[in-house]
């Protein structure tokens, strides 16, 4: 792997760190990448779907996830994983991820991680090639292309540290504090930096400095590397040998910090968990005198190292191994911004056409384009252009459940209302309003039930026990006239065209089972029309291929029944206008029909 990475890199950000993610989000707009580096958040306690983050002056949706093995399943394109979780939870996230496969470097942000946990971490990660960065670290960044979360300061401390675009030198630094200090300093001091990494404070990290470097000895970019240091570890003897056995030729400028330790009388313990020497080898001038004997560039102090690293630049320079570097056109992010208080993802007014889920109304609405009531609905209800079986499927279904004559008490109610000399909307909101779990309501309880029998294995006898001790008639069985010897056609007509049409029809297939044994008790104890359509619905998103628990969505959210409510609508307004064009007067119910039981009001 040259490069860590690259302007289509993307990361899956474990924790809703909304300030980090905006960060990212600001970088990337900066420097006009086309997709944002972050794909998806997960969330484990968010209730939410999305997060709402600022792109440049608007604004876009990252999604939310309750587990990282959903978040890849849906993102399988970003290959980092972003670990803020907390020093409890971090490793058994890492861990997860790695053996989901599929990232190919981990950031941990937690310190305190227990040793033994973090060495076994570690450990897991290298054997499946998976870079770690950390733990207790702010990240790294390829400047131009991607950086993780705060590393590097705000937008305008970026810009004047040049990480806005690659430079010419590798950085690798225990310390994030001390990374955004020397990307300034070689700002100042040379042309940038190409690739930078802070591998962490804890005493046993992921990748170690030699891991970093030998990947930017790689990487075209990079020309030259600047290494910090600190007292305690080894980790600097393995980039010695490197460079004395020839696995690293580009130059190397080092410097160890914690050199003011051997003026303590006793050992002393610096800010990051591994910064203490537990020998002398370990100590920073020990370290200092031996990669300066290894032929590094070596300053005599860390107030010197802005001056060695313009002497190495220059030169490189000179000998025409770094060139001139332009300066991209970079995105201004705005100070002020406004969030959007309505989200719209169906449809846009905006441009010179109106669209539906991205196509123009022209190419669906016109006769010419072939396209149906099914595809206008298949876009903005799902999203999706769904195959003209299921179109037309949806089409039947709602021209099936159109009308069913004046006495129901939707129709009822719409007459009522036309008769009172109300609008044709008034009168049909009042039919609407009845639609529900008595009248309609079955389309959706027959999908939630007898999909929950089929999820569940039940049998059919099962499913008539569960369903009696519930003490929930079955949604979907049964017909006030209808039965085996005087079919409903309607049913007929529908389980005609899934038969003739539909991939598979497993869960109806199901309900006949169901049926078989309800008809051998009475016989109007059918699958009745509200039944199959909600059955059928469920096997026509089986078989387009939604998962188990988006179609559990569907039902939970009152998909099923707004197909009832669409076809419904066509039949309340046929009402409402027939009793207009009759000019029918006002409604009042006859006397003769109502049950009066008037008891005089007692006094208390």
């Amino acid at each position: 792997m040259e490069k860590l990475y690259t302007r289509d890199t993307q990361a899956i950000f474990w924790n809703n760190n909304k300030t980090a993610i905006q960060r990212m989000l600001d970088y990337d707009y900066t420097i006009k990448r086309d997709t944002p580096s972050v794909a998806a958040i997960v969330a484990p306690t968010s209730g939410n779907k999305f997060e709402k983050f600022f792109w440049g002056p608007d604004e876009i949706m990252v999604p939310l996830y309750k587990c990282t093995a959903d978040a890849k399943e849906a993102h399988p394109n970003a290959d980092v994983l972003l670990n803020f979780g907390s020093f409890r939870t971090a490793y058994d996230v890492t861990m997860e991820a790695v053996e989901l496969g599929g990232f190919k470097s981990i950031m941990v942000t937690a310190e305190g991680i227990p040793e033994r946990l973090a060495r076994k971490m570690n450990n897991t990660a290298r054997k499946a090639g998976v870079t770690v960065i950390g733990p207790a670290t702010v990240g790294a960044i390829a400047p131009g292309a991607f950086k993780i979360a705060n590393i590097g300061g705000t937008i305008e401390n970026i810009v004047r540290s040049k990480l806005h675009r690659a430079g010419s030198c590798g950085l690798v630094t225990r310390s994030g504090g001390l990374f955004n200090e020397l990307s300034n300093i070689i700002a100042l001091n040379a042309d940038g930096i190409a690739e930078g990494v802070a591998i962490g404070g804890d005493r046993f990290v992921g990748s170690v400095f030699i891991d970093n470097m030998l990947r930017m000895e790689k990487n075209p970019d990079v020309k030259y590397m600047v290494l910090l240091g600190e007292v305690g570890g080894t980790e600097e003897y393995k980039v010695i040998e490197a460079i004395k056995n020839g696995q690293i030729t580009k130059p190397v400028i080092a410097w160890c910090i914690g050199t003011i330790a051997k003026h303590f009388s006793s050992g002393v313990q610096f800010g990051h968990a591994g910064a203490s020497a537990n020998a002398d080898a370990e100590t920073a001038a020990a370290k200092n005198k031996a990669m300066a004997e290894a032929g590094i560039h070596v300053p005599a102090s860390f107030n010197d190292l802005p001056a060695t690293i313009n002497e190495v630049y220059a030169e490189l320079r000179a000998d025409g191994v770094i060139g001139e570097i332009p300066e991209p056109d970079m995105n201004v992010v705005p100070k002020v911004r406004r969030s959007k208080q309505f989200i719209c993802t169906i449809s846009d007014d905006r441009g010179e056409e109106c669209t539906y889920a991205g196509f123009p109304i022209s190419s669906v609405a016109t006769p010419d384009t072939g396209k149906g009531i099914g595809d206008v609905i298949s876009l903005l209800w799902f999203k999706k252009q769904y195959p003209k079986w299921a179109t037309e499927f949806i089409e039947t279904v709602i021209k099936t459940v159109a009308d069913h004559g004046p006495a129901v008490s939707g129709a009822h109610n719409a007459k009522v209302t036309a008769r009172a000399g109300k609008s044709v909307v008034e009168a049909l909101v009042t039919g609407l309003l009845t639609i529900g779990p008595r009248f309609g309501g079955a389309i959706d309880g027959a999908a939630q039930h007898f999909k929950y029998a089929d999820d569940n294995n039940l049998s059919p006898a099962e499913f008539l026990g569960h369903m009696k001790k519930a003490g929930i008639p079955i949604p979907g069985i049964g017909h006030r006239i209808k039965s085996l010897k005087n079919p409903d056609l309607r049913v007929e007509g529908l389980k005609k065209f899934a038969k003739e049409y539909f991939p598979a029809t497993p869960l109806f297939d199901y309900a006949l089972t169901v049926e078989q044994l309800t008809t051998s008790k009475k016989e109007n104890l059918i699958l009745n029309v509200d039944g199959t359509i909600g059955i059928l619905m469920v096997d026509m998103w089986r078989a387009l291929g939604y998962s188990e628990e988006e179609i559990n969505e569907f039902i939970s959210s009152g998909t099923l029944n707004a197909f009832f409510i669409v076809g419904r609508s066509i039949g309340f307004i046929g009402h409402v206008l027939d009793e207009k064009r009759l000019a029918m007067p006002m409604y009042r119910h006859p006397m003769d029909d109502i049950l009066y039981d008037v008891q005089k009001a007692e006094k208390i």
